[in-house]
């Protein structure tokens, strides 16, 4: 379906209650709030108001638009933190009518000049203290713009009244935003005007956000989960933004500083702050909400507790194509609900998968026929696909359906429990099965913070289980216990035992606080650094030196 047919069908969301149009772009939205005089931006000790926050990304959209060559693209890059200057850079995309490219500052050397270059920027805006990044790297024909230096000063001194570059329609383009990668190279994922109003405004109304709300902006500003469910809600709402980078130690802090009412979150955020020592005073905060996805259920619930606030967790990828939201009654383990067309698709026989049945413990009795690939059977819903990668594009939009790459299962009252990924697959013992369901069991045990579960090749053949684990601050867990634990679960299948256990002190991961398990997978069964456990038969023990070094 073309992007102008997928807007159309949405086109009852861009009324209001009583159906008056509303704006149906950033650039028409920002309009409305250039006269604002509510607080815009929250940053150390200083204040914008909408009305200045504007004036100033007026100023910097006509100075790019006035430097830029017409013969190109009009694709500006940031290479930003989540700072005022981030926040600009975005409002005067909106404003100025051209396309920004969000650029991951943890990627380096090659990389980095890869995704500059396959986003197609002529224009490269950074800091100083990004600027380093960019040493030695082939960025030609590529404008790179330092804000503060005294070129940038006299771009913005010498720009005039703002000529928007284009006026925009919804489908239009208003930021290329790259997947994190954990199962790859990140592509460009094209999202519509459409998408960030939309997105923003169905969270702005479910939370009755206002201007009298803070909206804490701590997720990284080039991906999705920061612009759609972070920007786009308070840009929608005229809430504050308070931008920050995200700490642990600092969240509280900045909480009560600001006065933050709302957070967004991807990852695992709240599994941080969690393994942070409790305070007695926790819940003397003005949070009401924090809304994201891939929380577990543990840290869900234990969140809302110590803070005293609603956690909301849904799912959805960069692409926007697959969107699964938890209803009351969600079952333990389940991400929710799926909107229309989202179904589990069995990727060779294309057809759908059959519902999940558990045994008396829970445990899932039919994975082979049960777990699939989840789908949107009705199309690409807002993904407009991936800039500059039409093989990719296609790879995801096989025979008229969106595969998200996501593996999951679904019980006969249609909520869905996620599997993993499609690399997440392993062969134990002539079984089939895959990481999730396994983690969500290992991350009960009171010890530990986080886990993550991958295949590591057996010996003999097919794959065995490995979990890498890290503890909470100040927990501790011998093998033994940990045995203990899992011999204590009633629907952790044998052959789910790992058969290797990495103690770390941190897992690697993405800017997006994703575990990047292609990486755990490459250290193979020897890993360095902490301790690593064995399983012989149902008895763990520590590795030792010799063994490490396979003597």
């Amino acid at each position: 379906m073309p992007a102008t047919d997928r807007v159309d069908t949405y086109r009852d969301l861009f009324t209001d209650v009583k159906g008056r149009q509303v704006a149906e772009t950033v650039q028409q939205l920002l309009r409305e709030r250039c006269g604002d005089d509510a607080v815009a931006v929250k940053y150390d000790d200083r204040t914008w108001t909408w009305r200045e926050h504007l004036d100033d990304a007026a100023r910097q959209a006509a100075a790019l638009i006035g430097v830029a060559d017409p013969q190109r693209p009009l694709h500006v890059g940031v290479l930003l933190g989540n700072t005022p200057d981030m926040l600009t850079a975005m409002a005067a995309a909106g404003l100025g009518g051209y396309v920004l490219c969000g650029i991951n500052n943890t990627r380096r050397g090659e990389a980095l000049a890869r995704d500059i270059r396959r986003a197609d920027c002529q224009i490269l805006v950074t800091d100083d203290h990004h600027l380093a990044l960019l040493e030695g790297l082939d960025l030609a024909g590529i404008r790179v713009l330092v804000v503060g230096r005294p070129e940038w000063q006299e771009l913005l001194a010498r720009a005039g009244a703002l000529t928007p570059h284009r006026e925009v329609d919804a489908t239009d383009t208003f930021m290329l935003i790259f997947t994190s990668g954990t199962s790859g190279d990140p592509k460009a994922v094209r999202v519509m005007h459409a998408m960030v109003l939309l997105a923003g405004a169905a969270l702005a109304g479910r939370y009755e956000l206002s201007t009298d709300d803070v909206c804490y902006l701590s997720m990284p500003l080039f991906h999705s989960n920061g612009v759609l469910a972070g920007w786009s809600v308070a840009l929608n709402s005229g809430a504050a933004m308070a931008p920050a980078q995200f700490t642990a130690t600092r969240f509280i802090h900045d909480v009560r500083r600001y006065g933050v009412t709302y957070m967004n979150y991807v990852g695992k955020p709240l599994a941080y702050i969690l393994a942070s020592p409790e305070g007695p005073d926790d819940r003397d905060n003005p949070l009401r909400v924090a809304f994201g996805n891939e929380a577990s259920d543990r840290d869900i619930a234990e969140f809302a507790r110590r803070f005293g606030c609603d956690v909301w967790d849904g799912f959805g990828s960069t692409e926007n194509a697959v969107t699964v939201t938890r209803e009351e009654g969600c079952p333990a383990g389940s991400i929710g609900k799926g909107f229309p067309g989202v179904a589990v698709y069995n990727s060779e026989t294309l057809t759908e998968c059959a519902v999940a049945q558990f045994d008396e413990h829970g445990a899932l009795v039919n994975g082979d026929d049960a777990i699939g690939e989840l789908v949107n059977t009705q199309g690409a819903g807002m993904f407009a696909g991936y800039y500059n990668d039409q093989g990719a594009t296609a790879e995801r939009m096989r025979h008229g359906m969106f595969w998200s790459g996501d593996l999951a299962y679904r019980d006969a009252d249609g909520w869905i429990y996620l599997a993993g990924r499609t690399a997440d697959w392993m062969r134990v013992d002539g079984e089939n099965m895959t990481a999730a369901p396994i983690e969500r069991i290992l991350i009960r045990e009171p010890a530990v913070s986080q886990v993550a579960v991958y295949p590591v090749p057996d010996e003999h053949v097919g794959d065995q289980v490995m979990a890498a684990i890290v503890l909470q601050s100040g927990a501790t867990l011998t093998p033994e216990e940990f045995g203990e634990f899992l011999a204590a679960q009633p629907d952790l299948s044998p052959k789910a035992w790992p058969r290797h256990v990495w103690v770390a002190d941190e897992l690697p991961s993405t800017a997006t606080n994703k575990v990047l398990k292609r990486e755990l997978v490459a250290m193979g069964v020897r890993p360095a650094g902490r301790v690593l456990w064995k399983r012989d038969d149902k008895t763990y023990r520590i590795v030792d030196r010799a063994e490490l070094a396979g003597e």
